[in-house]
């Protein structure tokens, strides 16, 4: 009920949000120009380009509102939230009002010091905004040293059901970054409002706030707790300094300014995959430009614009981590993947090669590296990586799983066999019955034409494990047809082909499956389909051989030739 009440105040949040019909433009080649272009560049999300057209759009038109509106979100996109304030100022000053502007020039006096404007109550009442203005305006209270005020501004957005546990969560930062730690983690810990479902950056917060308290052994079970379900840099960065006995200054919320900037980056949290990534990037971007050290933020900011494939942009913001933030790692290689993504490959190498020499102890450095390495065919530097990987996290470490496999790919790639299969048997070890591994070790057995009864088993228990798997039942399918069981191959190569239609491989496996039971014609017809899904050149050449002289033909001159009689080697 209350995720259904979020998604609707998200709807109109989103509503209030989207910019208007599209501005009437002169007819003067001076805007019109710009303007299209501008437009283009904003579907595409190029930021960048369309900032760059909306100046030049307002240059020749600077008295149109929509215009400077649309030029503020994509300044926003951009990162240039100074250039965007410009235009906001200019925009209020011509009688213009609404959320964006108000967002954007609310920030800027927040970011300088100055509550004001923050402070005054809002008039808008749908979707998100009571949450949004109701929050920051608490937070301003507070930056005008009027703590009481601030403390009836949580509680009034806390009467709203769908907001009590935001509103709770920031008061208890506030009370934190006066200094009160008793009241913070009352309210933190359940106590006074009733549990709280904190996130990450709560039990961080959280963690700190028993630190205060000598409650050391406390804060190291809430962290211990929150790292079984998955890495955190902060929350092990945190943990690590607890256990060192090095004294513990809070810092997570230490003023209005950095409350005002977790506000915008928990509203961005919610909507983060329930709205479009645009309007989740306007709040993200606020919160980055509050407080710039904001790592979550810099990683969201980063990530949604790799999404949006603006990969430049993202490289952008993941580089303003400085190395001494404990998610520092996370962002460089967020950065090289970005770079990689934008096709500079040997860049990305470079920057996980570096990273991997400044922090030599970390094993997800060198995995990672060793991951980029693989995929820019450096094989023999890529199980070096992985190598040092295993070496630090030492033997019998579940992690090591993934280390194992990846490695073995790569050998079973210089044809190295014994040691791919080394590998992969070591990953079973560690994480038994992977479907992934059993269909990779299943599957290259066949290929070698051993231990074929153990291999027929692997595949079944990776189907078993992962039944909805096109490209593991695919390998099932294709190990009865390498047995020379054609009959029982029929059924999973089809299933196998329903659940990859498109896949030009697993279409030309049931066509010879279906050569191999007599279902000629049935076998052309999926030969033919999996020419039309553009196979690579070999396969299609093997594909239309098949289709002139027929799959017998073609066995007979391989087996002649010495080849292995698979469809696609």
């Amino acid at each position: 009920m209350i995720k259904t009440k979020i998604q609707h105040r998200v709807a109109l949040l989103m509503l209030s949000l989207a910019t208007s019909a599209a501005p009437v433009f002169a007819a003067e080649q001076g805007l019109a120009g710009p303007y299209l272009a501008a437009r283009q560049a904003t579907f595409s999300s190029d930021y960048t380009e369309a900032t760059h057209y909306y100046r030049k759009a307002i240059a020749a038109e600077p008295q149109n509102l929509l215009l400077q509106e649309n030029a503020i979100i994509a300044m926003i996109g951009q990162g240039d939230i100074l250039g965007a304030a410009e235009i906001a100022t200019e925009y209020e000053a011509a009688g213009g009002r609404n959320q964006i502007v108000d967002l954007v020039l609310d920030t800027i006096a927040v970011a300088n010091g100055s509550f004001d404007r923050t402070a005054l109550e809002s008039p808008e009442k749908d979707g998100l905004a009571p949450l949004l203005n109701g929050l920051t305006r608490a937070w301003a209270l507070l930056g005008q040293g009027q703590m009481s005020d601030a403390t009836d501004a949580f509680a009034s957005v806390a009467k709203i059901e769908d907001f009590a546990s935001f509103s709770h969560y920031h008061n208890a930062l506030a009370l934190a970054s006066v200094g009160d730690f008793e009241g913070a983690d009352a309210i933190l810990s359940g106590e006074r409002f009733g549990p709280l479902v904190l996130s990450v950056r709560g039990i961080e917060a959280h963690a700190q706030v028993l630190a205060q308290l000598d409650r050391k052994e406390a804060a190291l079970e809430l962290l211990d707790a929150a790292l079984v379900n998955g890495f955190s840099a902060e929350l092990e960065d945190l943990k690590a300094r607890l256990k060192s006995g090095t004294p513990l200054e809070y810092n997570f919320v230490t003023d209005a300014r950095a409350g005002v900037a977790e506000v915008y980056f928990n509203l961005s949290a919610v909507l983060n995959g329930r709205a479009a990534p645009e309007h989740v990037l306007l709040y993200v971007r606020m919160a980055q430009h509050i407080r710039p050290t904001h790592a979550a933020a810099v990683l969201m900011t980063a990530e949604i614009l790799e999404d949006m494939r603006q990969f430049d942009l993202a490289t952008e913001a993941y580089a303003t981590l400085p190395p001494e933030d404990p998610a520092y790692v996370l962002a460089e290689i967020g950065r090289a993947n970005a770079l990689y993504s934008d096709d500079r490959k040997d860049a990305s190498v470079e920057v996980l090669t570096a990273l991997s020499k400044s922090h030599e102890a970390v094993s997800m450095v060198h995995s990672t590296l060793g991951d980029m390495l693989s995929r820019t065919d450096k094989n023999d530097q890529a199980i070096a990586a992985y190598t040092r990987a295993l070496e630090i996290n030492g033997i019998g470490n579940r992690n090591n799983w993934r280390i194992y496999y990846a490695r073995g790919i790569v050998k079973e790639r210089q044809d190295d066999l014994i040691g791919m299969e080394f590998d992969f048997r070591k990953a079973l070890e560690l994480s038994p019955n992977h479907p992934d591994v059993l269909n990779y070790l299943g599957y290259s057995l066949v290929e070698q034409r051993i231990k074929l009864d153990e291999a027929l088993g692997m595949i079944q228990t990776a189907v078993k494990e992962s039944p909805d798997s096109g490209y593991i039942t695919d390998s099932l399918g294709w190990i009865f047809y390498r047995l020379g069981r054609f009959e029982e191959a029929v059924a999973p190569m089809e299933r196998a082909v329903e659940l990859l239609p498109v896949d030009p491989i697993v279409n030309d496996h049931l066509g010879d499956v279906y050569w191999k039971v007599g279902r000629e014609r049935e076998a052309e017809f999926q030969w033919k389909r999996a020419l039309s899904f553009e196979p690579e050149e070999a396969d299609a050449d093997r594909i239309r051989s098949k289709l002139a002289r027929g799959l017998t033909a073609v066995l007979e001159d391989e087996a002649n030739a010495g080849a292995t009689q698979t469809a696609n080697d």
